[in-house]
Formats: C-alpha cells, sequence, structure tokens
C-alpha cells in the first residue's frame, strides 16, 4: 500500500485529496474526474452548467437533469421545507442580488429585496421522480445548492476511494473536511482544526478528534461585504432577504455524513447557541461546536474527550 495527495483548484475553492491504497494515483485520478465531472454539471458560476440551464430554462418547461443533480436538489428541498429551517435552495435570486464574495457585491434597496422575496419558495420547485424533471413554478427562480454540494461531492468521492480498497482516505472540500482510516502521521484518530472565526483563515480555536467522520464548519467570517461601517455575511435569511442576524458566529458538525454535516450547518444557523446545543444534543450519531460573536464556545454532550482548546496543528 501506498499514499497519495494531490490538491486541486476547483469550483472556487481548494480541495486536497488523499488516499492510502493499492494503486492510489490511479484512484485520485478517478476522482478528480469525478469532481469535474460535478463542476461541469453542479456550476452556478458556468453557464453550460446543468444548473444555470435550469435558472434559464425550467420556469417554461420540466427540464430532465442528471440523476445526481436530481438527487441533491430533491435531498435540498426536503430539508429547505422542514418548519424552523434557515436552509432554502430556492434562496438563488437573493444571493444573485447582493453577491456578496464577488467583487460586484452591494447593498440592494429595500424595493429590489422586497422584489426577490416572491421567488424563494422552495415548494415552487417542482420534481418528477419519474422523469427527473425539475420545474419551476414562477419566472425568475434560481436554484442554489451552495450550502449543501461540498458535502455531497465529498461523500461521493470518499464512497469511490472505499468501493476501490483504500484503506485509508481524507477528502478536504474547502473546510468541508471527511476521512477514513488512519491519518499518515500516526495510527488512531484525525485531528481536525476548527477556525477561529475571529482571526484570519489557518488560526485554530480547538481541535476535534475524529474516526471516519465529517467535519464542517459554516462561520460569517468566509464571506463579508463592509459598507458605510456595517458589515454584512453571506449567509441570509430568505424571509427578511438581509444576512441572518443570531449570536452564532460559526457552527461546526460531526457526522458520519459530510452532506448531513452542510444540510445541519445552515438549517439551524438562525438559532442560538443554546438552541442549537439542545436541538443536536438529541440528534443521533450527530456533534455540534459553536462559536458565539462574543467568543464563547460550547459543543455537545457526544464531543466531551474530542476537543482539544487550542491551536494544535490539525493532520
Amino acid at each position: 500500500m501506498t499514499e497519495h495527495t494531490k490538491i486541486l483548484y476547483l469550483m472556487g475553492t481548494k480541495i486536497s485529496l488523499y488516499v492510502k491504497a493499492k494503486d492510489p494515483e490511479i484512484l485520485v485520478k478517478k476522482a478528480e474526474d469525478l469532481l469535474n465531472h460535478y463542476n461541469e454539471v453542479f456550476s452556478a458560476n458556468r453557464d453550460d452548467s446543468q444548473l444555470a440551464m435550469l435558472k434559464r430554462k425550467a420556469a417554461f418547461a420540466p427540464q430532465r437533469v442528471d440523476n445526481e443533480l436530481y438527487e441533491l436538489i430533491k435531498i435540498g428541498k426536503k430539508h429547505s421545507l422542514c418548519e424552523g429551517s434557515y436552509l432554502n435552495i430556492a434562496i438563488g435570486p437573493l444571493i444573485k442580488l447582493w453577491r456578496i464574495g464577488f467583487a460586484e457585491a452591494h447593498v440592494p434597496e429595500k424595493d429590489a429585496i422586497e422584489n426577490v422575496l416572491e421567488l424563494l419558495n422552495p415548494e415552487n420547485i417542482e420534481l418528477d421522480d419519474k422523469k427527473k424533471t425539475v420545474f419551476f413554478l414562477k419566472k425568475g427562480m434560481e436554484i442554489d445548492l451552495g450550502a449543501i454540494a461540498k458535502g455531497y461531492f465529498a461523500d461521493k468521492v470518499m464512497a469511490l476511494f472505499r468501493q476501490e480498497g483504500a484503506i485509508s482516505a481524507m477528502v478536504d472540500m474547502g473546510g468541508n473536511v471527511l476521512v477514513f482510516g488512519e491519518p499518515p502521521s500516526h495510527g488512531g484518530e484525525w485531528n481536525v482544526g476548527i477556525q477561529n472565526p475571529f482571526l484570519p483563515r489557518g488560526n485554530v480555536v480547538a481541535i476535534v478528534k475524529i474516526k471516519d467522520q465529517s467535519v464542517v464548519t459554516s462561520g460569517i467570517y468566509e464571506r463579508v461585504l463592509e459598507k458605510e461601517g456595517s458589515k454584512y455575511h453571506h449567509i441570509f435569511d430568505s424571509k427578511t432577504g438581509y444576512p441572518m442576524e443570531s449570536n452564532i458566529a460559526s457552527i461546526t458538525f460531526v457526522a458520519d455524513s459530510s452532506l448531513d454535516c452542510d444540510i445541519n450547518t445552515t438549517k439551524l444557523f438562525g438559532f442560538d447557541a443554546a438552541s442549537i446545543i439542545h436541538k443536536v444534543n438529541k440528534m443521533k450519531d450527530m456533534g455540534a461546536i459553536v462559536i458565539t460573536r462574543d467568543g464563547k464556545l460550547a459543543y455537545t454532550d457526544n464531543l466531551r474527550g474530542k476537543i482539544v482548546i487550542g491551536t494544535e496543528k490539525r493532520d
């Protein structure tokens, strides 16, 4: 068994792949091909992607899409419609209006925000399981899978590695970390750093020890627009049309599936820290770490003994 590591720059993020297997270079090449395929299908920033095609055509007639894109849209719609969920895959027109994270980012006029709110209802995404088609009931709707796509891709790549006989692997989709087997530097658990939301990227506030699990963090520090003394982050409330108002600086989820982590970081982001910890403590096989805007850190009961506060280097 030998090891191979590769860094890719795709989908606007840095992707790190590590695998230990009989022919690791072949496995990494298969993973790269798979990710390139996903980029062609799922990209929100390519005019020729299937996701972009839906934006242009799905309000006029049902559009057939690849099985995997259909699967993720269906999962996203289901969780968007859950009571109390802050996840909304129909939020595309609002994201497009603000453009936070891009050079043309700005604070829209109140009238412009109110005009797009009626386009953000996920119930208006009509799905046909048999035909694998997507239809928008309102013209101007746009699906945004940015909150959940990386977790979905990470799970698919890891499934590929495991099916092909890897004994150890890591997929890091720009912060969505998923591991399997033992880390290369030592046996036992992997050490994954939790970004300090108040310091530049690479500064960790804690280490979480995991095995065959995923760690995903979502925070208000990732993309920010500063305008006239005010800061606007990129996590939006689709009911108000403005960035989410809560006392949360970041949420980290720990679970077997990277997609499950992605879904829950967004679903719960609008709640206060105590409510998040209380809710996650009731979830099976799910852990959470919450950092508040005033710098307090809390985590769920099942992570006791697995969290190290400090700035150790991760694996």
